[in-house]
């Protein structure tokens, strides 16, 4: 499994294309061709990038555990699935275009901020991505919190 680690930022061209950066393709087996699937973050501003392998685990890991006889169930796949894109860097540059409704979705304009986040890469729009930074204290307290 791929690890991301790292923030690199990057700006749209005119035709919303980004170039992925080289330090997340580098971590890819050079011998497949890379896809990724890309999707909002169901809590942050912010787009989530997977692997295509890192995305097939999770949405198997969650299909598991639907009833697909159960309304909701299939109401919540129905959702889970809907505004997803498939993209795959060009040969050249390793620019990737992301459909503009993603982007708007999290209020891209031009600059943006990779973010390694583990097991996927979170893009943002630069100005949300500093906005949504916690300051040191703030992390100190949430670890508290949740690591006791």
């Amino acid at each position: 499994m791929t690890k991301f680690v790292g923030e690199y930022k990057a700006r749209t061209d005119d035709k919303g294309r980004l170039v992925f950066p080289s330090a997340f393709k580098a971590l890819m087996d050079p011998e497949k061709p890379v896809r990724l699937v890309v999707k909002k973050d169901l809590f942050a501003p912010c787009l989530d990038i997977y692997t295509y392998e890192e995305w097939e685990r999770e949405s198997e890991s969650i299909k598991s555990r639907l009833n697909f006889f159960n309304r909701d169930h299939d109401r919540f796949w129905r959702g889970y699935m809907s505004g997803r894109a498939i993209v795959e860097p060009d040969g050249k540059v390793g620019r990737i275009t992301i459909p503009r409704q993603l982007l708007d979705s999290i209020g891209v304009e031009k600059d943006v901020v990779f973010a390694g986040n583990d097991h996927k890469i979170e893009l943002w729009a630069r100005e949300r991505f500093e906005e949504a930074r916690m300051d040191g204290e703030e992390f100190v307290a949430l670890a508290e919190k949740i690591l006791g």
